[in-house]
């Protein structure tokens, strides 16, 4: 689920689509406004739909790599 494999598309991976999700994170915001970003970019492009519990997954997994932060309410990059 972390990787692809050959019963996981590398769209799917938990490392793709975190890697999509911190490119729409140059600046802190909630993760509804998260959500309706990557919405839009998948209409317009060719990138497979992500499911909602995809998106909250790969949150989870940002969180517990210590990549991503939330503060009342806000998300944002963690600064190494």
């Amino acid at each position: 689920m972390i990787l692809p494999s050959k019963h996981l598309s590398q769209d799917r991976a938990l490392l793709t689509v975190g890697a999509r999700i911190l490119q729409h994170m140059e600046q802190p915001k909630t993760a509804s406004s998260l959500w309706e970003e990557i919405l839009r970019q998948d209409r317009r492009s060719s990138h497979l739909s992500l499911s909602y519990d995809g998106f909250v997954l790969t949150l989870d997994f940002l969180f517990m790599i210590r990549t991503i932060e939330m503060e009342e309410g806000i998300l944002s990059r963690k600064v190494a």
